[in-house]
């Protein structure tokens, strides 16, 4: 398929990043975006990349870290393309540890991180109070320090690759729906296009998960993530700090900020004092694509010839999309790709 053309549908981290590689591969590329880049999910604040346990290795785990680990060289090449920042960090991130079964486990982790991080990242228990007044209180004194996870601004990215995607020939449409017909199709339409799976297959092939979350004005300086107890606490390069994010399945004003939100503020500055005082300067709220698996939906689409998914980013979109771009354009132009069986279309009909 050299130089043949490929649309993309969505204008989203998915879509740009699966654009991106293609038009890397030297491949015409057109994206179409119904709205305006970045205008669902994608375009969000909180921007966490975060690894799962390096303990119960699989697939899946390896695909995220090689994602992961390749974000500095991707977001540098992104960022020289477009001229534009995407906030990239490599932050690292800190985990308090709240009784000894924890200490436990993350002591086990520290071996199984050696392991499958290949000495590229590190994951180690230490002593808490290394930043003071940047961490949540941990009773047992220890924290977990990992070095893998690392940060981004999620709107600020999006608009970074839609300028290195120009910068390399490629079109982007904004407001438009319809392609022109492409040698293959690419739909990355997240929660709308999971909808339209599900009604294609008559079966949930996974739907939209509201997030709300806040943007404080604190400028924390180059301190690591807080996560913990479903708080993300993100020190952002721009002088800001990202406080996310709920979890709602059930939602009906897929935009609006509520009292939830409030309610996840005070928990923030609860677990972590020094937020106390620093303006709101922006609430967001947004549908987050996650398919029935909890983990991308990459691959073909049953039924389709030359009709492609990459969807079901869910809370780990940002962190995936270098790899979910490489390996759907490698399955789109050369017909096979590394991508694990559970990531297909079928396996979340299961």
């Amino acid at each position: 398929m050299a130089m043949a053309e490929i649309e993309v549908f969505g204008g989203g981290i998915f879509g740009l990043s699966v654009a991106y590689a293609c038009l890397r591969r030297g491949v015409r590329t057109r994206l179409i975006e119904k709205r305006q880049i970045g205008a669902g999910a994608s375009g969000g604040v909180v921007g966490a990349l975060f690894p799962h346990t390096p303990d119960n290795w699989n697939d899946k785990k390896e695909f995220q870290f090689q994602s992961l680990i390749r974000g500095a060289e991707y977001w540098r090449e992104v960022e020289r393309l477009s001229g534009l920042a995407s906030g990239y960090r490599a932050a690292g991130r800190l985990v308090a540890l709240m009784d000894a079964r924890e200490v436990a486990l993350a002591q086990a982790r520290e071996i199984s991180a050696r392991e499958h991080w290949q000495g590229l990242a590190d994951w180690r228990v230490q002593k808490a109070g290394q930043y003071p007044g940047w961490e949540m209180a941990s009773p047992t004194g220890f924290v977990v320090h990992d070095t893998l996870s690392a940060l981004i601004a999620p709107a600020a990215a999006c608009h970074a690759l839609a300028g290195a995607i120009r910068a390399l020939g490629g079109e982007i449409a904004e407001g438009e729906t319809e392609g022109r017909g492409a040698a293959a199709s690419v739909y990355c339409t997240g929660y709308e296009g999971l909808a339209d799976l599900s009604s294609a297959f008559g079966a949930e092939v996974g739907k939209g998960i509201k997030g709300q979350a806040l943007t404080l004005g604190l400028d924390a300086g180059e301190v690591p993530q807080i996560y913990g107890d479903g708080l993300l606490i993100i020190p952002h390069v721009d002088g800001t700090v990202a406080v996310g994010s709920t979890s709602e399945a059930d939602w009906t004003a897929p935009d609006q900020t509520d009292d939830l939100l409030d309610a996840l503020h005070e928990r923030a500055i609860a677990a972590c004092p020094a937020l106390r005082g620093a303006p709101v300067l922006r609430r967001w709220a947004g549908i987050r694509p996650r398919g029935a698996r909890r983990a991308p939906i990459l691959g073909a689409w049953p039924g389709r010839d030359g009709v492609f998914v990459a969807n079901g980013g869910f809370k780990i979109g940002f962190g995936v999309a270098i790899m979910a771009g490489e390996v759907m354009a490698d399955l789109i132009l050369n017909g096979a790709a590394d991508i694990p069986d559970s990531f297909s279309v079928a396996a979340n009909l299961a």
